[in-house]
């Protein structure tokens, strides 16, 4: 279940040059950002059941949802967020002022994501890890809980926030590579790293 419709499993020939360890960091994040498209569909659904079970349960006069259904649905939001960032990252579906980029040329394209990959992109996930880690680390501590009866634990949800983070980074230093290595103008297919 791909953002754009395609099959990204498959590698355009131009990327089969990168080093093994961007091909890696580019397939986890392909499978990541897969399961996180299939994360939605689960996040529909129980939403729909809390819905359906709220209604329900007020027409029967029993309560058919508890508090755990609705933090389920938003610790699945939060997981597509944190595992879906770098998967859009990777396949260029991440924000971008296109009116500006689209214009220029692929040179200027690769420094743009070059200079923006080393001066925004890496500090801010690096940074953002930096302060998740003490928070983190904190709720491990006490094990923290919903404040809901019946909620779920919150400790490893926000462990995800640091994963979410790192992978975000890879990915940066991925498409940092990618950028250095390509050196040619797009091919008339559209496999450019660069889209």
């Amino acid at each position: 279940m791909a953002a754009n419709g395609g099959d990204r499993d498959h590698v355009p020939e131009r990327q089969t040059r990168a080093p093994v360890v961007v091909r890696a960091i580019d397939r986890v994040n392909g499978w990541l950002g897969s399961l996180s498209a299939w994360l939605v569909v689960i996040m529909v659904v129980v939403g729909a059941f809390n819905a359906f079970a709220r209604y329900l349960g007020r027409y029967i006069g029993v309560n058919l949802s508890s508090n755990a259904y609705l933090e389920l649905q938003w610790y699945l939001f939060s997981l597509v967020f944190l595992l879906g960032g770098a998967w859009a990252l990777r396949d260029g579906a991440h924000v971008r002022v296109d009116v500006f980029y689209e214009r220029v040329s692929h040179r200027v394209r690769r420094w743009i994501t070059v200079l923006g990959t080393l001066l925004l992109l890496l500090p801010f996930t690096v940074f953002s890890i930096w302060v998740a880690i003490p928070f983190v680390r904190n709720s491990w501590r006490v094990h923290e809980g919903s404040p809901d009866p019946g909620g779920l634990p919150r400790y490893p949800l926000k462990t995800m926030v640091i994963v979410g983070f790192a992978l975000l980074a890879l990915q940066g230093v991925s498409e940092l590579v990618k950028a250095l290595r390509d050196r040619g103008e797009p091919p008339k297919d559209g496999t450019s790293v660069l889209r």
